[in-house]
């Protein structure tokens, strides 16, 4: 059963599901507009959150920002109201996919994970879109009354990740970039310490990963600094 948590005064989130392997769905409310944070796993689990923000009396969000590629946080894309927002790796990445499904079909992704079977059971399309607007470094958003910072970050996970900061509520969005690369989840000890100091530097007081429940930022710090070899 989906729910919509409150996080703070001004953030709610649909939590993760690992069955499927749904990342957490962000939203971030200000006084002139909403973004989200990830686009979700395919259309359905974009309906899901959306359904769950309209039982709320909250507004769409106008904006979804990408924290990086992969197809359980950008394959809903083409599902979301307003716009989205990735930085340039992000969307070259979702670029080669794209062509690739359109060209190939959609058996070499379905193929990857028994958790994409799942979400795509009963021959769901797979759509591929991308951004709308493309970033490179930073930048800083006004919700109206709430500042949130988007920022590129070096990481373990992938080189495209996407940190979202949000300056009044102290949370920070990192997606899965504390984790390791995908598929054996190794974690480089050289990135794993660089994301170590950029969280350290934005000093956060909660962070929200992909596939886990908000924590205090030490509890992230610590994961980031544990290596299986």
């Amino acid at each position: 059963m989906n729910i919509l948590k409150k996080l703070t005064g001004h953030i709610w989130y649909m939590p993760y599901e690992s069955e499927r392997d749904r990342p957490n769905l962000c939203y971030v409310k200000g006084d002139s507009f909403s973004i989200a944070i990830d686009a979700g796993h395919s259309q359905a689990h974009t309906k899901d959150f959306y359904a769950l923000l309209e039982q709320e009396g909250l507004p769409l969000p106008s904006l979804t920002v990408i924290t990086h590629w992969h197809w359980d946080h950008t394959f809903g894309m083409h599902a979301v109201n307003g716009l989205c927002i990735a930085n340039e790796k992000t969307r070259d990445y979702l670029a080669k996919w794209k062509e690739k499904i359109e060209t190939n079909g959609p058996d070499e992704f379905l193929s990857l994970h028994e958790s994409i079977r799942r979400e795509y059971s009963g021959n769901k399309p797979v759509i591929v879109t991308l951004p709308d607007i493309v970033f490179s470094g930073s930048m800083e958003l006004d919700l109206g009354g709430i500042h949130v910072k988007i920022m590129q970050a070096q990481s373990p996970h992938t080189d495209d990740a996407t940190l979202v900061y949000v300056y009044e509520e102290k949370v920070l969005f990192i997606g899965d970039a504390n984790s390791g690369e995908f598929p054996t989840w190794i974690k480089s000890r050289d990135l794993s310490m660089k994301l170590v100091d950029t969280i350290k530097e934005i000093d956060p007081k909660i962070c929200l990963e992909g596939h886990w429940e908000p924590v205090e930022t030490s509890d992230t710090l610590a994961d980031l600094m544990t290596f299986d070899n």
